[in-house]
């Protein structure tokens, strides 16, 4: 049975309340067990009702485009999130202690649009409404347990939907580039946390093309009756594991000629 609308109202009302206090809820798949993926998308539309009254939407990132994270969660699809002004951070920028609960980061590769996208679009659409793309950087955090402390029952899908895909902030490189004059599938990057190297990718890691992404995603939001928007930021989708940052993480994104992007945490 789907969620009510009170209980969809008191699931955001929470999330939101987390996310404004750095204090995690317990998982909505244990407090509804028969809740599915709509449901979940409801909770996340409806925080956006309530922050779109003083933030700006900005754009919107995918989550769980590679094929070890979906079969890790027993799914066979990305997921989405919402991307607010508040949560865009310029390469270089040291983020305070407090401003996250339990930060991690990713790398992906950032969709810059110049025209709308809705729909049932192809590659070839995707890449005529890009103005240009660039390295990022994605910001994860957690207003969820990642575990309940009790039956040790790990988050799924529904959970991190609901927590606007576990999406907290972005970082978005310098550099701009032609999608047009680029193999993006061949788009890497080394990723270093304190002169460490952590983790290394290709864009082939995302659905095989991070474009491919960008297709599903404008299908995704036709059917809750959303479209992307030019000017808007999409993160096409992680090609690393999340890396954990605790206190005192420097980060370095290092993607060749692509460019690179960095941040800290105090």
């Amino acid at each position: 049975m789907p969620l009510t609308d009170d209980q969809i109202a008191a699931a955001a009302d929470a999330l939101l309340e987390a996310e404004k206090s750095r204090q995690q809820i317990g998982l909505l798949s244990k407090t509804y067990p028969d809740m599915t993926l709509d449901d979940a998308y409801a909770i996340q539309t409806a925080q956006m009702a309530r922050k779109t009254h003083e933030h700006e939407i900005i754009g919107w990132k995918i989550g769980l485009t590679s094929r070890v994270m979906q079969d890790a969660l027993g799914i066979d699809t990305p997921d989405s999130g919402v991307l607010y002004d508040y949560m865009r951070f310029e390469s270089g920028a040291v983020i305070s202690k407090d401003h996250f609960i339990q930060p991690r980061i990713e790398a992906e590769i950032a969709f810059v649009m110049k025209a709308p996208l809705e729909g049932e679009v192809t590659r070839e659409d995707v890449l005529a409404a890009t103005d240009f793309v660039a390295p990022a950087i994605e910001i994860l955090d957690t207003r969820i347990v990642r575990k309940d402390p009790e039956t040790g029952q790990t988050r799924v899908i529904f959970d991190t939907v609901s927590d606007n895909a576990a999406n907290a902030g972005i970082v978005l490189g310098a550099e701009r580039h032609d999608p047009r004059t680029l193999d993006l599938r061949w788009v890497g990057s080394i990723v270093k946390r304190n002169g460490d190297v952590m983790a290394t990718g290709l864009g082939a890691g995302v659905l095989d093309d991070p474009v491919t992404g960008i297709v599903w995603l404008a299908r995704r939001m036709a059917t809750y009756g959303q479209r992307i928007e030019a000017g808007q930021v999409i993160l096409s989708g992680s090609f690393i594991g999340p890396i954990e940052c605790p206190s005192g993480s420097n980060i370095e994104a290092d993607y060749g000629p692509f460019g690179v992007v960095s941040l800290a945490f105090e």
